[in-house]
C-alpha cells in the first residue's frame, strides 16, 4: 500500500505560480511512476504530468506544457507540481497518484492522494 497526500492548493490570481507537493508513505516510493491528474467542476478527471520512477523521464498534457513542471526527490518521498502562469481554466481539484509504470490514464494508476484545490480568479 502507498498513503499518499496533496498540498499547497490555493486560492491564486491568474498569472501567479504555484507549487504542489505529493508526500508518499508506506511502499518504496521509488518504486513508481508518479502521475498529476485534475478534475475541473463538470468535468472528468484528466491527467496533467507524469514522471518516471527515478525522474528522467516526464510528459506532460499539451495545455500545461511550458507552464507546469513536475519533479521528485525519491529522498523525501515526494513529488512536485511547479504551476506558473495560472489561468482561470486551470481551477480544479489536483490529485497525485502512482502507477507501476509510466501512464497517462486514470485506470492505470493503483494509488491516489485525497486531492488539493486549486482556485484561480481572473
Amino acid at each position: 500500500q502507498v498513503q499518499l497526500v496533496e498540498s499547497g492548493g490555493g486560492l491564486v490570481q491568474a498569472g501567479d505560480s504555484l507549487r504542489l507537493s505529493c508526500v508518499a508513505s508506506g511502499r518504496t516510493f521509488s518504486r513508481y511512476a508518479m502521475g498529476w491528474f485534475r478534475q475541473a467542476p463538470g468535468k472528468e478527471r484528466e491527467f496533467v504530468a507524469v514522471i518516471s520512477w527515478n525522474g528522467g523521464l516526464t510528459r506532460y498534457t499539451d495545455s500545461v506544457k511550458g507552464r507546469f513542471t513536475i519533479s521528485r526527490d525519491n529522498a523525501k518521498s515526494t513529488m512536485y507540481l511547479q504551476i506558473n502562469s495560472l489561468k482561470p481554466e486551470d481551477t480544479a481539484v489536483y490529485y497525485c497518484a502512482a502507477s507501476n509504470g509510466v501512464a497517462y490514464n486514470d485506470y492505470q494508476y493503483n494509488y491516489w492522494g485525497q486531492g488539493t484545490q486549486v482556485t484561480v480568479s481572473s
